[in-house]
């Protein structure tokens, strides 16, 4: 026996849709099913891509400093965005600690998961862009994928975006950072000493 044909006697089937223009559409089957395969896809890439998000489903209201960073997580792992941290604070040795951090390459080289889920705090390393332990008195700066460090300088620390060659001016006196950035203190509930993030929108160079 061969294939059975379904009603209507044609050996196509067809699947009517309604248009915007609100004219009948008339599509293959095999053409529905790519069509509905896509929307699929898309739905899921988009869930999968919030589910990648280290801050996804993370209940975080009551922790200004970690809200602050889930919204700008996104933002970071894309490259519309590239915030440098500023935190001061005392490390496992109950020694003074202050640093910038890069966001965006952090988040990139590490699980941001237990700092979600409050099992570690976000402090500056040796490898970040600025780290200073004013017990020791060691300095570091690294260059990282986003940021050119500019120490020698009368304004004081500098950065320099890598992609539209901006600068970031973290001196807290002056009157702004930089073109398009933006200085914002975060309150950390006791959690931190200080915290303030630079956020620099990028926009590459033509």
């Amino acid at each position: 026996l061969g294939p059975r044909l379904p009603q209507g006697g044609s050996g196509q089937a067809v699947v009517s849709t309604q248009s915007t223009g609100g004219s009948g559409e008339v599509l293959k089957r095999e053409e529905f099913e790519a069509r509905k395969q896509l929307a699929e896809a898309s739905r899921l890439s988009k869930r999968s891509q919030k589910k990648s998000l280290a801050s996804a489903g993370k209940e975080l209201e009551h922790y200004p400093f970690l809200d602050a960073l889930a919204k700008r997580e996104e933002a970071n792992k894309t490259g519309k965005m590239t915030s440098i941290i500023f935190i001061r604070d005392k490390n496992a040795r109950g020694q003074e600690i202050s640093g910038y951090i890069d966001y965006a390459h952090r988040l990139k080289t590490e699980d941001f998961e237990p700092y979600f889920n409050g099992k570690k705090r976000l402090l500056p390393k040796l490898s970040d862009l600025s780290f200073y332990n004013w017990e020791t008195q060691k300095s570091t700066s690294n260059a990282t994928p986003n940021y050119q460090v500019i120490a020698d300088n009368a304004s004081g620390l500098l950065f320099k975006n890598k992609r539209d060659r901006k600068i970031v001016n973290v001196d807290p006196k002056a009157s702004r950072p930089g073109d398009n950035s933006t200085r914002v203190p975060v309150a950390s509930q006791g959690q931190y000493t200080q915290v303030v993030i630079y956020d620099h929108i990028t926009r590459r160079k033509t």
